[in-house]
């Protein structure tokens, strides 16, 4: 199985390709979508949506995992987030892709092994599972950490347990 996986953002979405194919997974990409803080909002989530076909096209993933829309304080940020979140899923959804997403004390838990762990300790274990040369940035680290969550969550699945929320 190949996943792509995004921790949505409007200006810096994280995202990564991982290929549990053949035994341990590897990661085929990684990186973050920058948006300048010049560019409007609508610019911004055109940008999100362009560069995740291109990487659709590029690594042929089987399906895409997001993390779940989060709880923010300021009402502002929970939109600009979930239209982030939108072009990601539209993204994915026009070339057929199945969507699955996670809450982040889940990913945290099946990368760390507790829900509250903070960036670092997500970035260093992704680090360590992914046999990485070098610790990916926070954002590439998240999208990591989802795409390892979606092969766990798949696996777990075909043992009976109840996988992701397929959306």
């Amino acid at each position: 199985m190949r996943v792509l996986s995004i921790d949505a953002s409007l200006r810096n979405t994280g995202v990564a390709v991982i290929d549990a194919n053949g035994g341990k997974p590897r990661a085929l990409y990684s990186g973050v979508i920058h948006n300048a803080t010049a560019l409007r909002s609508s610019s911004c989530l055109v940008a999100i949506r362009d560069r995740l076909a291109e990487l659709i096209h590029t690594h042929e993933p089987d399906c895409c995992a997001l993390e779940a829309v989060i709880y923010v304080q300021s009402h502002k940020t929970a939109i600009l987030l979930g239209a982030a979140r939108g072009a990601a899923i539209l993204a994915a959804a026009e070339r057929g892709l199945p969507v699955f997403e996670y809450a982040p004390k889940r990913i945290k838990q099946a990368t760390v092994g507790q829900g509250g762990a903070d960036k670092t300790q997500v970035a260093f274990m992704v680090r360590a599972l992914l046999g990485l040369t070098e610790t990916p940035g926070a954002d590439a680290a998240d999208a990591l950490a989802i795409g390892l969550t979606h092969l766990r969550s798949q696996e777990a699945a075909r043992l009976g347990v109840p996988g992701g929320a397929q959306i």
